[in-house]
């Protein structure tokens, strides 16, 4: 098979959880389990760091890699979904998986994970462990699909976990309180690992309190460790003047991130770094968590996050898709000049629209698309629905078609935002390329 034989492939043989939602899920980590026993267990043969949360994990996994990247060490990145290319999953260094390898898995190993009835996740975090022990890493970033407790990647025995936060999202699997999610998010928790909380809640602490007390796990919150006293940003990049209240410590971090929602993973990051330091044989000077900050993108290709594709008019591509992504872009969108606002908006279609439309700015005019998925909510039953909540606009039936649109109506000192769906984003990325 060619690369987009194979993958092409992998996409209709595994259900794949992006795409179709529910008849992808598998829960239990019990097929991964046997088919990684039959590769050897590559995911034991390096250190790794587990990263689960409902929003923000990707940034954080991004800028953790690219730390570790500056302080020496070969590392691998697991992501997902991807953007444009299913190769931007599993990375060594920055450097997505080759095409070769890709075949040649798939090719050596199709037929067994037929047999154990793999899901298209499964398949790919075994693909993305194998490679990294082939690769020689000495430390994988590893981050959760969904949840935590069942989630493929569970099998690892981590040095670090790391959980971002909390939030109501993919209420059918995880349940439907702040506190059942976090019950299952904590599942990543294990024994004699210490573990990062990104963001405290009341709602969930004592569930995070708990786990840690029973798997004898050191627990540290991000948010009550660090603070962050003062930011700046442009349209690339943003820094962050923070605090330790404990011992009034301060330091200034600078990330060629510009979303200010990253004032909650840059904390995050500075506390694992701490653990990391203190809690693991990794040593990571100062110099390489400044300078791994400062070249995330470069470093890791992150894409996605409030970026700036162009400044006249100035257009925006951002993955927040659930209530707390799109209340962070939505606030940073409030802090923009523009003239006028152009969204260019999607949404998938296990998405609650009375708890997210009402987050979006009445002062804009929508464009409402459809992402090339399956999950992709009707952009004609979006546009219906919005009209409820005071948002106005047009029906375009793709996003090329919806940014073609907002290009000849907008002038110079407009903005136009694309997002609502991590797939808008991908279809958008994917005709800029």
């Amino acid at each position: 098979m060619t690369y987009q034989q194979t993958v092409q492939y992998l996409f209709n043989r595994f259900p794949l959880f992006q795409n179709v939602g529910a008849g992808a899920y598998k829960e239990g980590t019990e097929n991964i389990a046997t088919f990684c026993k039959q590769l050897d267990n590559p995911q034991n043969n390096y250190f790794t760091i587990h990263i689960a949360g409902t929003n923000g994990k990707g940034s954080v996994a991004h800028i953790l890699a690219s730390v570790l990247q500056q302080a020496g060490y070969q590392v691998g990145l697991f992501t997902s979904p991807h953007l444009t290319d299913f190769r931007e999953r599993i990375k060594v260094d920055g450097v997505k998986i080759s095409e070769r390898y890709v075949v040649r898995f798939v090719e050596e190993h199709r037929e067994e994970m037929e047999r154990l009835g793999l899901s298209f996740f499964e398949a790919t975090t075994a693909m993305a462990f194998q490679y990294f022990a082939d690769s020689d890493v000495e430390v994988a970033i590893i981050e959760t699909g969904l949840g935590g407790r069942l989630d493929a990647t569970n099998i690892i025995k981590p040095i670090l976990s790391i959980i971002t936060n909390i939030g109501l999202e993919h209420t059918r699997y995880l349940g439907n309180t702040l506190d059942k999610i976090a019950g299952e998010k904590a599942g990543i928790i294990k024994r004699n690992v210490p573990v990062v909380i990104g963001e405290s809640h009341p709602e969930t602490d004592e569930v995070f309190r708990e786990t840690a007390k029973r798997n004898h796990s050191k627990l540290i919150f991000a948010d009550r460790t660090w603070e962050v006293v003062d930011s700046c940003f442009d349209d690339h990049k943003s820094s962050f003047y923070i605090c330790r209240p404990c011992d009034g410590r301060t330091q200034t971090l600078e990330l060629d991130l510009a979303g200010h929602y990253q004032r909650k993973n840059i904390i995050t990051v500075r506390t694992a770094i701490t653990l990391l330091r203190h809690d693991t044989p990794l040593n990571i000077s100062t110099r390489a968590l400044l300078s791994g900050c400062r070249t995330v993108c470069k470093t890791t290709g992150l894409r996605g996050r409030w970026q700036v594709v162009l400044t006249e008019p100035m257009v925006v591509c951002d993955t927040g898709h659930n209530a707390h992504g799109i209340k962070e872009v939505t606030a940073q969108v409030a802090k923009c000049r523009y003239r006028k606002l152009f969204v260019i908006l999607g949404l998938a279609n296990d998405k609650d629209l009375s708890e997210i439309l009402p987050l979006l700015p009445q002062n804009a005019y929508y464009i409402f698309t459809r992402a090339s998925v399956e999950r992709a909510l009707p952009a004609e039953e979006l546009a219906a629905a919005a009209t409820r909540y005071g948002l106005v606009g047009e029906v375009q039936p793709n996003v090329v078609e919806a940014y073609k649109a907002a290009r000849e109506a907008a002038c110079p000192d407009d903005m136009i935002l694309v997002g609502g769906s991590t797939f808008i984003v991908s279809d958008f990325l994917d005709k800029q390329q």
